[in-house]
């Protein structure tokens, strides 16, 4: 057909397409729950994804609600450092056992596989997104309201298996206020559409830096760049985090859940309404 999008799951022809493709949305095992699904998305690398996820996942458990963190950034995973959690996974031949933090939210990322959490990763695509596949289906998640896919940059195999595989309610785009956020924001805006995601909202990280002395906001990038990529695509702006040296320490030291910013609350609202 010549509109296919290529996700079946939004199609009702059978076609070729549908009859070859390998993707399909994976069943929990027996006795999990997971309610609603959001990836943090970003159309390309270092704008701070893995730390909105996190602050993202911390924010949401301290309302009170159970939550789980599937890293899907299989080649650079980063959640596992920024909770402290540095211990293996453990489970049955068959399955996974989540990787608890000390609030109790439920992670999994193939850094609490490797032998080594500094050791690389050095797969082709199909076995990443196979991986991707299994950290859904083979892990026993417990009870989750909420939880929290941190996607690998730009719109590789690894984000299209997400969208395929993963029953994803939505997603949130982070970006940062360099003056190329329109383009990186519009990358990220098009594959969710096509894959017929629904968009929550952006996230702009690195907004600004506020003086310790008197509190003024400095934009050291400038301003109204991500507001004007929001109004272009009529998403709504959710948050901007600023640069806090102490919150990159918080990361450093494993100890992301004792942050105390409320930057990601108008996120929070926008996924519990």
């Amino acid at each position: 057909m010549s509109d296919c999008n290529h996700n079946c799951s939004s199609c009702s022809e059978n076609c070729s397409e549908r009859e070859n493709n390998p993707f399909q949305i994976k069943p929990l095992r027996d006795g999990c729950r997971v309610g609603k699904v959001y990836g943090v998305v970003s159309g390309k690398g270092g704008v701070g994804k893995s730390m909105v996820t996190s602050q993202l996942a911390v924010t949401m458990r301290r309302r009170g609600y159970n939550v789980a963190v599937l890293d899907a950034d299989i080649t650079g995973p980063s959640i596992p450092k920024a909770f402290g959690v540095h211990t293996r996974a453990t489970g049955s031949e068959d399955a996974i056992l989540p990787v608890e933090t000390r609030t109790g939210i439920q992670l999994m990322s193939v850094n609490l596989l490797l032998e080594h959490e500094t050791d690389p990763v050095i797969w082709r695509g199909p076995v990443i997104g196979g991986v991707v596949q299994q950290f859904w289906g083979d892990v026993l998640w417990q009870d989750v309201d909420y939880m929290f896919v941190d996607m690998p940059p730009g719109t590789g195999d690894v984000a299209l298996n997400v969208f395929q595989t993963l029953p994803v309610d939505g997603v949130i785009i982070v970006a940062s206020p360099q003056e190329l956020v329109s383009m990186v924001v519009e990358k990220a805006v098009k594959m969710a559409q096509m894959m017929n995601i629904p968009i929550l909202g952006l996230v702009e990280n690195m907004s600004y830096v506020a003086c310790p002395d008197c509190g003024k906001k400095i934009y050291l990038f400038g301003q109204g760049k991500t507001e004007e990529a929001a109004a272009r695509y009529q998403l709504p702006l959710l948050a901007k985090m600023p640069i806090d040296p102490e919150l990159a320490k918080l990361v450093d030291d494993g100890n992301i859940e004792s942050f105390q910013g409320t930057w990601l609350d108008g996120v929070a609202d926008a996924i519990v309404d």
